[in-house]
């Protein structure tokens, strides 16, 4: 069971808070750009990005690029951090990630997707690699693909079971991922079996459908994305709908409190006391994005619209705080 990768929710604080509740048996970054490593200017905030506890093992650095050159290096990097693995992004529909010939662009570039796979294993050495992909660009073309990525042995490949052009607008197709499975257990190198893992990936919905996903589709595991939202909890026995009121908010309150003292800067303040200083967001991350949690953690709860609209108002943890304390003894 893997946390899959998801840009500005699966950041380190974030990461931090479900590994203190329920881990699941894999980590991974947000996608970090191998292009943006290799320059001084952007390193130290792309850095932030890739930093993890010690709770977080094994946890996996996800990558992106179209540069074989990069992700050498970029694998290498991640080596030298102390990653348990390197994963490269070959699903992301992002226009932008597209537009450099990375993320889901390479299912339309099979040789440099190989030569990309290649690089990272040169640089990262005995760290596994595996990919997250989809099956296919336009059209389901998992066939052609799939066999592609398997020819340079990765360790492991996660399948999006949709096309780029799906996007997350149609069921995902599990039954496309039991294909892959077929695929992989008929690829051979001789008389070598292929042993790159498959994993699914899409609308899985908690742990336990995630394990019938996976019986009966023949994947060696699944990786939950959107699920986690709001719900630090997912891979835990005890499920958020059976938590107290009380328990889901003082985990937002930290899970907010964490990501201020992660993204946001001391300055000392002009006026007033001498030492008095203030925390404040300089681009790196703003508290906007935590707002992105807050629906999600609140959804379930008595009279949470109202909390929500004072909540999307706040511009510190300690707002966040003093919100909920009041909603709580209302609630009381």
């Amino acid at each position: 069971m893997a946390l899959a990768p998801m840009a500005d929710i699966t950041d380190p604080p974030f990461r931090e808070i479900i590994a203190g509740i329920a881990r699941p048996d894999i980590f991974y970054t947000e996608f970090i750009s191998a292009d943006g490593l290799m320059h001084e200017k952007g390193r130290a905030h792309l850095l932030r990005d890739a930093r993890f506890t010690s709770g977080e093992h094994p946890i996996v650095l996800q990558i992106f690029s179209a540069n074989p050159e990069k992700i050498r290096v970029a694998s290498a990097l991640g080596k030298e951090l102390g990653f348990d693995g390197i994963d490269i992004n070959m699903g992301c529909p992002d226009k932008t990630i597209e537009k450099q010939g990375a993320g889901a662009a390479l299912i339309k570039n099979p040789q440099l997707a190989k030569e990309i796979i290649l690089a990272a294993k040169e640089g990262a050495s005995d760290l596994p690699i595996s990919i997250k992909t989809r099956l296919g660009y336009n059209k389901d073309e998992l066939e052609e693909w799939l066999p592609e990525l398997l020819s340079v042995e990765p360790a492991a490949i996660f399948v999006h079971a949709r096309t780029r052009k799906d996007m997350s607008k149609v069921p995902a197709r599990w039954e496309r991922v039991a294909r892959a499975v077929q695929i992989r257990n008929t690829y051979s190198f001789g008389h070598r079996m292929s042993k790159t893992l498959i994993l699914g990936n899409g609308d899985v919905l908690n742990v336990a459908h995630a394990k019938k996903l996976a019986k009966d589709s023949g994947a060696d595991g699944v990786m939950l994305g959107r699920a986690i939202f709001g719900n630090p909890w997912l891979f835990s026995d005890v499920p958020k709908s059976a938590r107290p009121p009380q328990e889901i908010l003082e985990t937002l309150v930290a899970h907010t409190e964490l990501y201020e003292n992660y993204f946001a800067r001391v300055h000392p303040v002009k006026s007033g006391e001498a030492g008095d200083t203030k925390r404040q967001f300089d681009g790196v991350k703003s508290f906007a994005v935590m707002k992105k949690h807050f629906k999600s953690y609140i959804a379930e709860l008595p009279n949470y619209k109202e909390l929500q609209s004072k909540l999307m108002d706040t511009k510190t943890a300690m707002e966040v705080k003093s919100i909920i304390g009041e909603y709580l003894k209302n609630l009381v």
